[in-house]
């Protein structure tokens, strides 16, 4: 989520500077001889996508806004979310050792690489998406977001 934001709050919002971070750190430190890589993994079965306590919060979240936002926002809303929450799992890998993997190639290696990309969502989905043009990123992630209801479909 340092390539391309999915989705808002602060957890993207601080992998895009923990990418900027490691990218000026890379080159500072590369007169140094110490190499810096990125390990940027898809998305993994921990307790961060657990779909029970995400959709718990949000419903506690929603039941606390004005009857004015849910209404913008659509009785099936919450809903939606639940199932974006629960594919999103469905989806992600329970093998860590892809991102251990990666690790410990950046560790080892001679010549370890600048970026990681680990879980086959990384390679296949987000790193591609981060060379697209916006308006067709915004289509694609858009398909795996719950829409207002008095938003455009």
């Amino acid at each position: 989520m340092g390539r391309l934001s999915f989705f808002g709050g602060g957890y993207c919002l601080s992998k895009f500077g923990v990418e900027a971070f490691s990218d000026s750190l890379r080159r500072e430190m590369r007169p140094f001889g110490v190499h810096v890589s990125i390990i940027e993994p898809g998305g993994f079965r921990t307790g961060m996508i657990d779909p029970a306590p995400l959709v718990k919060d949000f419903e506690h979240l929603w039941e606390r806004l004005p009857a004015e936002t849910q209404a913008a926002y659509g009785h099936r809303y919450v809903d939606r979310y639940a199932e974006c929450c629960t594919l999103l799992h469905r989806l992600s890998s329970s093998r860590l050792s892809h991102v251990t993997d990666a690790m410990t190639h950046a560790l080892l290696s001679r010549c370890p690489r600048s970026r990681y990309a680990a879980g086959w969502d990384a390679r296949l989905i987000f790193l591609p998406l981060s060379y697209c043009p916006a308006w067709l990123t915004d289509i694609i992630v858009g398909f795996f977001l719950p829409i207002p209801a008095s938003g455009m479909p």
